[in-house]
């Protein structure tokens, strides 16, 4: 039982992770088509912050509360210009957004080298993130509860904002149908931009929970952008309920096979069992209900 209980809180905690970035794509990826390859960029951003605070704040307590919405404006700018000054061109070529942002991405990482050197940092988690908490004698390390309150937090507030807000109506009815938003009176270019700095600064908030978890590099976003794009598509496009189910699912299947094998192979079952997911339902874990008539 104990194993069973660890297993499982460790798929939970990789999945609150996969959910944490998958939930910028989701937005962007759903609602303009855009394959944004410099997604990993954007945590990697978000992670520099915090230890770029750190360094200078020295508590890290006080640099984790600061760098969360700090790193949220720092990635959501970055993801607001680069949709002002290329995305807003490619709209109607995916494949184009793909190769475009996938050369933004080795140009962050580049500069991320000669910004802060090759090696990887590390930042100091708080006190309070540093011990276990137990529960029927199974230990659940503090950081990874931490990072899956966040992200139950972050879905809340996206979910509250797509469902209440004047935005989260105007961004549900693009991704509805983009055309007759458009001619009902509804700023498409300026809710592709909000949403486009919103989706962009979640993934700097995700690279703030990364570095609770592991070292910062030029190339820790890109280890797990496909691994989000996994989430965003099995889980239905521009569907957030998809994305939460999904990322969690992944998570624990994963942790469950790396138990029994390797992390090599619990990567290449997960993506088979994707693949095959995906065979027997090609629109996702959940469809989009559109108003279009075609």
């Amino acid at each position: 039982m104990t194993v069973v209980l660890n297993q499982s809180f460790t798929g939970i905690s990789i999945g609150a992770v996969l959910l944490l970035i998958a939930l910028g794509l989701t937005l962007t990826f759903g609602q303009m088509g855009v394959i944004n390859m410099a997604h990993g960029e954007f945590i990697m951003a978000g992670a520099y912050t915090t230890y770029v605070l750190q360094q200078s704040l020295g508590g890290a307590g006080v640099s984790l509360l600061v760098s969360l919405p700090l790193a949220f404006l720092v990635a959501g700018a970055m993801g607001a210009l680069l949709e002002r000054l290329l995305i807003r061109r490619l709209y109607a070529r995916p494949l184009d957004t793909l190769l475009v942002t996938w050369g933004v991405s080795l140009m962050l990482q580049q500069l991320a080298r000669d910004v802060f050197g090759a090696p990887n940092v590390q930042t100091r988690a708080p006190d309070l993130l540093t011990g276990h908490v137990s529960f029927a004698g199974v230990a659940f390390a503090s950081n990874r509860l931490f990072i899956l309150g966040l992200a139950l937090l972050c879905v809340l507030g996206l979910t509250l904002l797509l469902r209440l807000t004047p935005l989260g109506r105007r961004i549900r009815a693009v991704v509805q149908n983009r055309d007759l938003a458009e001619v009902s009176g509804v700023a498409t270019a300026t809710v592709d931009r909000t949403t486009f700095f919103i989706g962009s600064g979640l993934a700097g908030v995700a690279g703030v929970a990364l570095t609770l978890v592991g070292p910062i590099g030029p190339t820790m976003g890109t280890n797990l952008i496909v691994d989000a794009f996994l989430v965003v598509v099995v889980g239905g496009v521009a569907q957030l309920k998809g994305s939460v189910i999904t990322a969690f699912a992944l998570g624990v299947l994963q942790s469950v096979v790396e138990y029994s094998t390797t992390v090599s192979i619990a990567k290449v079952f997960v993506l088979v069992a994707v693949v095959a997911f995906l065979q027997w339902r090609p629109q996702g874990l959940y469809t989009l209900r559109t108003r279009s008539l075609a």
